[in-house]
């Protein structure tokens, strides 16, 4: 498995995103037995990175959900789990009847890092992502939240989700150069328009974590052979998944990009591993890279 930098730390190319093991397109979650053997094929495969989020959870009322997941499967596995980062988020409320909503402020996102600190069991957070900005507050001001929980010892690292430049370089300003670990988009074959976000990270040397960079859950992912077919005639060259190529030409875009594909069984994790292994030519690259949507 090649590695890739994020922030202080070195971690697998492909990541796991572990999402749809808790929250779906499909409204289907997997028996726990399911999920936690997706985990285990995932750090079988050598991937060293498991996202996750507070409002992972099948309903309002089981928050916590993915994060109590997570680290059971880590718990049970029978190798080694020190070289394991869990990133993690918080920023969105989730109340009862499913209403969502966002809150920055310094209390509700420290109560947000404690509840995750004890779900995951550990006594710091590895990476901590600003989930969603809250637009009734100073974005530079909730960034100097999370700060102010990194000097407290909550949190090692801090990052940004759904963020566009302005926001980004917002962040930069208020933690200092080498203060931002990585930024989490959405970004896939579909949908391509923070394609400008991945560049711009690039060249501040962040790390870039595409999310849903298959296409997402309810059949995006699975599908995305026949939504993108360039993608599966390329995979019939190489004798791969449609998925493994879609991965291996995120992963051309830059040394910072970390793709983390959600997984719910098993095959799917090993098979996205094992993109970080498929080398593509530049004439495959290109055929990539014109193909797909907007945004």
């Amino acid at each position: 498995m090649q590695t890739r930098s994020l922030g202080s730390f070195t971690v697998s190319a492909i990541g796991l995103g572990a999402m749809p093991m808790s929250s779906n397109n499909d409204n289907e979650i997997p028996e726990e037995s399911q999920s936690i053997a997706t985990i285990h094929a995932a750090l079988d495969a050598g991937i060293t990175l498991i996202d996750t989020a507070d409002i992972y959870a099948p309903s309002w009322d089981t928050m916590g959900h993915n994060e109590e997941l997570v680290a059971k499967a880590l718990k049970k596995y029978g190798g080694g789990t020190d070289d394991i980062v869990v990133a993690t988020k918080g920023g969105i409320t989730r109340s009862e009847g499913d209403k969502f909503g966002r809150d920055g402020s310094l209390p509700y996102l420290r109560s947000a890092v404690e509840n995750s600190l004890r779900r995951l069991g550990v006594d710091v957070i590895d990476l901590y992502q600003w989930h969603r900005p809250d637009r009734g507050q100073v974005y530079g001001e909730v960034i100097g939240h999370f700060k102010t929980l990194q000097d407290e010892g909550k949190i090692k690292t801090i990052g940004i989700s759904n963020a566009n430049v302005e926001e980004i370089e917002v962040a930069i300003q208020v933690l200092g150069e080498g203060g931002l670990a990585s930024v989490q988009n959405e970004f896939s074959p579909r949908f391509r328009s923070s394609q400008v976000e991945l560049e711009y990270c690039g060249e501040r040397g962040i790390a870039f974590l595409p999310w849903s960079p298959l296409g997402g859950t309810g059949g995006g992912g699975r599908d995305v052979g026949e939504r993108f077919p360039v993608f599966s005639e390329i995979a019939r060259g190489h004798g791969v998944s449609p998925q493994q190529v879609v991965l291996a030409w995120e992963l051309s875009l830059g040394p910072h990009v970390i793709p983390i594909p959600g997984a719910r069984r098993p095959e799917s994790i090993t098979d996205s591993a094992k993109a970080a292994g498929l080398v593509l030519s530049d004439a495959e690259l290109a055929r990539c890279g014109a193909s797909g949507g907007s945004g």
